[in-house]
């Protein structure tokens, strides 16, 4: 995470969306007491809100997620890390685009032309899938190692991505996309989100750029169920 305090809280708050003090005290590396102390400057100048409720924590304001891509843009300026960083995203784009047809691979299967949720029963199916989801990895490792030279937060990508991917092919396959754990897509999305966030980009403008990578192809079943599923499980990365 940034070292400044401040810029720390508001994207780990950008990272989790809604997180809770301790939670929020583990990502970032910093004391409860400081993170409470932030959070409670912050909430003054309208960058956070606390939610109440069965799922209780701090959340980004508009003008906190502003204030923290503003924050990001002067650390990578001052790292002279825009540029590195920037070729990183470049090549990251269509990677991310097969890392969520993998996903959705998983997640759904088509049958007579129909698409249904994968019910892991057709073991040969799932080994491939997985074989595609390794050979993804293995791709991201130059990416991963560059952008750690570049900035130092994101040093902690490639540990948990590689934690991930071990306990998923050892047969723990939640550790694969289930949201509530640091599964591969669960640090993947995460990933993919502080490129976007350190670079001031928007999801939208990617998918457009997604689409021209995947060129003029008619979209096969697969296809279509990823573009259905982007909008749900948090955006599928």
């Amino acid at each position: 995470m940034p070292a400044a305090p401040t810029l720390a809280v508001l994207h780990g708050l950008r990272l989790g969306s809604v997180v809770r003090v301790d939670d929020l005290a583990r990502r970032t590396g910093l004391p409860s007491g400081e993170v409470s102390a932030q959070l409670a400057a912050a909430l003054e100048r309208g960058w956070v809100r606390h939610h109440e409720g069965r799922l209780p924590g701090w959340s980004l304001t508009r003008s906190g997620r502003e204030e923290g891509e503003r924050l990001l843009a002067e650390e990578l300026d001052a790292a002279g890390a825009r540029e590195a960083v920037a070729a990183v995203h470049a090549e990251f784009v269509p990677l991310n685009a097969r890392v969520l047809e993998v996903c959705t691979a998983w997640q759904v299967v088509v049958r007579d032309g129909v698409e249904v949720p994968n019910d892991h029963r057709d073991e040969a199916y799932d080994a491939a899938v997985l074989e595609r989801l390794a050979a993804l990895h293995a791709s991201a490792r130059p990416l991963l190692r560059r952008l750690s030279a570049a900035l130092e937060r994101f040093r902690g990508y490639d540990p948990r991505l590689e934690a991930a991917l071990e306990r998923t092919l050892a047969g723990d396959v939640e550790w694969f996309t289930r949201p509530t754990i640091d599964s591969y897509h669960t640090v993947w999305f995460e990933l993919h989100e502080d490129l976007l966030a350190t670079l001031g980009l928007r999801r939208e403008g990617e998918r457009s750029a997604t689409a021209v990578v995947r060129g003029a192809r008619a979209a096969s079943p697969t296809d279509r169920a990823a573009g259905r599923l982007d909008g749900t499980h948090q955006e599928l990365a």
